[in-house]
């Protein structure tokens, strides 16, 4: 079925339209949450909560990509359930990759941050628009969905070495980029 028709059916309030959305974007909600959340119980609730809350969602929104939102709330949620889960102990893989965007990318902690938030989105959409397309694809891997090295590299056909430096390089480029649009000090 095509992301429209399962909208509709968002829209008509049918039952359909959860079983239709789980059979289309089930396994990339699943690994988005699960790069995340580990724990498959934790796994579970999160996909469960993440087809609640675009329910709850459409209508009234209409969206145009419907994977993306679909995955960009099963992201969210699984972040919040991580943080509320993990907010004294540290060092889970997506910590990891995280940590390594820590130098490059400036936190957010002021009043200010919902502002500084978009602006800075809006940096690096406008950074990984000019980049080459497998760069934007591995960055993307590795900072969005939380995939390990080991399993960009198994995916890409590239070995873990060659996936490691090219991050390095997308984020020393990313950092001078960020400079130079006065993100950075």
């Amino acid at each position: 079925m095509k992301d429209p028709e399962i909208v509709e059916l968002f829209f008509k309030r049918s039952e359909q339209a959860i079983a239709e959305l789980s059979e289309k974007y089930g396994n990339a909600v699943r690994r988005v949450i699960s790069n995340v959340l580990p724990n498959p119980r934790d796994t579970e609730e999160c996909t469960n909560d993440t087809y609640l809350q675009v329910w709850n969602t459409i209508p009234p929104q209409r969206p145009q990509y419907l994977g993306a939102f679909v995955c960009r709330i099963a992201r969210n949620l699984s972040l919040s359930r991580y943080h509320a889960d993990n907010a004294q102990k540290r060092r889970s893989r997506y910590d990891v990759a995280l940590d390594e965007l820590e130098e490059t990318v400036p936190a957010l902690s002021s009043v200010e941050s919902e502002y500084d938030a978009k602006e800075l989105a809006a940096c690096l959409n406008e950074f990984l628009a000019h980049q080459p397309k497998q760069d934007r694809y591995l960055f993307l891997r590795r900072y969005w969905h939380g995939d390990s090295v080991a399993q960009i590299a198994q995916v890409t056909g590239m070995n873990a070495h060659a996936v490691s430096v090219r991050l390095y390089r997308v984020r020393q480029r990313l950092q001078a980029y960020l400079q130079k649009e006065g993100m950075l000090a």
